[in-house]
């Protein structure tokens, strides 16, 4: 069972279908009508590199909070991998969790840490991440509406 946690650092001590599925219960018998935007970013930190995850819960006009799972890779990786890595993680989250959404009526969003500005190194990988996300069946945002990599995920890799 993968790490999981709050933003405030408290451990979800259970399986995160689990989780996911009690969450989007309770906020929707507050009468939130929610969308999930899951996404992952990265840091390179000498030899190794780090991860986050987050699975962002947006209530329509009244805000959000996220789930966290941090993880590293230990060996050297060219830009265009550590995207489609990103890219590949966010899609396995997606997968596991997009049956419980349909279920629940809650859209999703898988966002990419990757510019669509070709001036910018990460946009090597803006086609291959697209193609991944759209041949999955999921929606896909890049950079600037990518939120959830580019912000989210970005304030919580360690």
């Amino acid at each position: 069972m993968s790490k999981w946690r709050r933003l405030n650092g408290d451990r979800i001590k259970l399986p995160i279908i689990d989780a996911v599925e009690k969450t989007i219960i309770r906020e929707q018998e507050q009468g939130h009508k929610l969308k999930v935007c899951i996404g992952t970013d990265s840091q390179v930190r000498g030899e190794v590199v780090e991860f986050a995850t987050v699975i962002v819960f947006l209530r329509e006009k009244k805000g959000g909070f996220m789930f966290i799972q941090n993880f590293q890779e230990t060996r050297k990786m060219s830009l265009r991998e550590r995207m489609i890595l990103e890219v590949s993680k966010s899609v396995e989250v997606s997968y596991n969790l997009c049956e419980l959404l349909d279920l629940y009526d809650v859209a999703l969003e898988v966002h990419a840490d990757i510019n669509t500005d070709p001036a910018f190194q990460s946009n090597v990988a803006l086609k291959e991440a697209m193609g991944y996300i759209m041949s999955m069946g999921f929606v896909f945002k890049a950079k600037p509406n990518a939120f959830a990599s580019s912000s989210c995920a970005d304030k919580v890799v360690r």
